[in-house]
């Protein structure tokens, strides 16, 4: 069974992007899901003093381990400013520490909410300019707009949303499915 990790880029309890991917993960079928808390990886602000003192902290190498261990990630980004929460960016710079291809070339659907009409699009933009060069296959990228007016009882409400979430869902586990090249 193939292991998709999860990660909503906040740590925030009643995080939104926490609430959408959430309900993304229940709409895959024959997949292992792994949620991954940024709130169980504490870590230090990253700084290369810090790192050239201390080291690369625990927590890093236990959350690069399981990394290691997915066949694909699904990657709810919240927006902060137009940019990452400061939590995702901080784990950002320590696991590339551990080694740049942090996402290991494996399909990923990229997402984002926010409260507003334009959903985290602009968080996305910098993820899809920024993720490859950190190793991410991204298949498919998807922003639900005004999180509170389509997003109710857990799932998506609004028809125009909810289809197009279940279209590139699809295309993520059609994706998730192909045998990789070496096994041919």
């Amino acid at each position: 069974m193939k292991k998709v990790i999860t990660i909503a880029g906040s740590n925030s309890q009643k995080s939104i992007n926490k609430s959408l991917l959430g309900h993304t993960a229940s709409l895959l079928k024959n997949v292992e899901i792994v949620s991954i808390d940024l709130n169980d990886y504490v870590l230090p602000i990253y700084g290369e003093d810090f790192e050239a003192e201390n080291g690369i902290p625990t927590a890093v190498k236990r959350l690069d381990e399981l990394i290691n261990t997915a066949d694909a990630f699904i990657i709810s980004l919240a927006e902060h400013n137009g940019s990452y929460a400061a939590v995702f960016k901080n784990v950002i710079d320590w696991l590339s520490r551990m080694q740049m291809q942090i996402w290991r070339e494996k399909p990923m659907l990229l997402m984002a909410t926010s409260p507003g009409g334009r959903g985290g699009v602009t968080v996305l933009q910098s993820a899809e300019a920024s993720f490859p060069f950190l190793g991410a296959k991204i298949i498919k990228t998807y922003s639900l707009p005004s999180f509170y007016d389509h997003f109710k009882e857990g799932k998506v409400i609004e028809e125009q949303y909810r289809k197009e979430l279940e279209d590139k869902i699809a295309a993520f586990s059609n994706e998730l499915q192909k045998k990789p090249l070496e096994a041919l």
